[in-house]
């Protein structure tokens, strides 16, 4: 393999420095004949780590595939993701999740985790074949039906039983199906102006409140999806005081958009969950700030242009965000001094790669540890233009709007997947 030494950059904010590595591996010196990349001004973060991404491949590639939702995720700076399991078919089975798992190796712009399914076709009746997926070459660790509730309570402890044998984690969509029957925004004072059906904060809350209990009686991990309101963040907060191993989420869109976009009747803006009240935004940013929520994760949600270019009601969930996850972090934590450099690391990089069992990916940089680098430029400012976006669809909210920072380079492993903004 070929070595690098990057001069002058900032590793996770600190002062400039040479960072070099070789043979896929950070090192302390740079080798003889190493090639150089001028990183005056530059950040270095270890390789972004997302915890929930849909690729939509097997099944729905005309909206993405694995070669071209790694290609976006590279862009934005990702050395792994986690592609998610309500595929076509279901990753329900040690099969369909080394396909995906093989498929991400071919690609090579990321190392692809495929998520298994919590039940057998998302279908919520019988637990799929969780061992099956854990022994297979995918390895899987963590499991869930997103998109789905797991909402009967006594599947839901016993696939938290099953997981804790081999250090697994369910990762729950928080949805009370009944609740939110032909929901379709945040429910609140802009859903009674615009006549749209309201998805109460309390579907995802109880959902929440409930798992946490069954985790806690079970001994088990399990982690919160997408997580939206205040009262999502009392609970966890109170969970963890109680020593219940809880993790969460947060997508980049709820820690910036707000339910009053949706008074354009955009369908871009229509998410599951729901974007939710500026007092939200505001307690999940101080959720992340604080660790009561761990991770940020882009729900990278994919769709083909007549799923989406609809009426409200008949449009399809979901935004589009691993190209500009790194920048709304930047415009919601740092910008405004909630995090550092160094916290951004532990929230896109180092926390959701040990939530994933990724023991590669998420290493502080330093000698030994893979090369898995970004190199961010902090003075960037772009407006986004989803003509120019890698993923396959353009069901970005961001059109058009500036955004800080920009990812210069991505390395996976020591190899180069983006340099100076551009696919290699």
């Amino acid at each position: 393999m070929s070595a690098w030494v990057f001069r002058g950059a900032r590793v996770c904010g600190g002062p400039p420095t040479d960072l070099a590595f070789a043979d896929g591996r950070v090192v302390a010196e740079a080798p003889v004949g190493a090639q150089v990349y001028d990183a005056d001004g530059l950040i270095a973060l270890p390789g972004l780590v997302d915890l929930h991404t849909h690729l939509r491949e097997p099944g729905r590639e005309d909206a993405e595939t694995v070669e071209t939702g790694t290609r976006a995720a590279a862009l934005g700076g990702f050395t792994a993701v986690h592609a998610m399991a309500n595929t076509d078919p279901v990753a329900d089975t040690a099969g369909v999740v080394e396909q995906v798992w093989r498929l991400g190796q071919v690609a090579g712009h990321c190392d692809v985790h495929p998520v298994g399914a919590v039940t057998v076709g998302l279908g919520g009746q019988q637990l799929a074949e969780l061992g099956a997926m854990a022994d297979s070459a995918a390895r899987v660790r963590v499991f869930s039906d997103d998109g789905h509730c797991v909402d009967d309570a006594v599947l839901m402890r016993r696939a938290l039983e099953y997981v804790r044998a081999f250090d697994g984690v369910i990762a729950q969509h928080a949805q009370e199906p009944r609740l939110t029957e032909d929901a379709q925004m945040n429910e609140g004072v802009i859903s009674a102006q615009l006549g749209l059906v309201g998805w109460p904060a309390a579907a995802e809350e109880a959902v929440i409140a409930r798992d946490c209990l069954l985790a806690g009686h079970v001994g088990s991990r399990l982690h919160i999806c997408h997580v939206s309101t205040v009262g999502s963040v009392d609970i966890l907060r109170w969970a963890k005081a109680r020593g219940i191993r809880v993790t969460a989420e947060v997508t980049p869109h709820h820690l910036l958009l707000t339910d009053e976009l949706a008074t354009s009747y955009d369908p871009v803006f229509k998410v599951n969950p729901p974007l939710r009240t500026a007092a939200d935004v505001t307690a999940l940013r101080d959720a992340l700030a604080d660790g009561t929520i761990d991770a940020v994760a882009t729900d990278h949600a994919p769709h083909a242009l007549e799923d989406k270019e609809t009426e409200w009601a008949a449009a399809a969930f979901g935004m589009v965000g691993l190209e500009t996850a790194l920048s709304v972090v930047v415009a919601a934590m740092v910008d405004t001094g909630r995090l550092d450099w160094a916290g951004v690391a532990d929230r896109m990089s180092l926390r959701p790669a040990r939530i994933g069992r990724l023991s590669g990916q998420g290493r502080p940089l330093e000698p030994g540890a893979p090369a898995h680098v970004v190199l961010v430029d902090p003075a960037a400012r772009r407006v986004v233009d989803p003509a120019a976006m890698a993923s396959r669809s353009r069901n970005t909210p961001y059109a058009g709007r500036q955004l800080p920072a920009a990812v210069v380079a991505t390395f996976l492993s020591g190899r180069p997947t983006v340099l100076d903004g551009k696919l290699t």
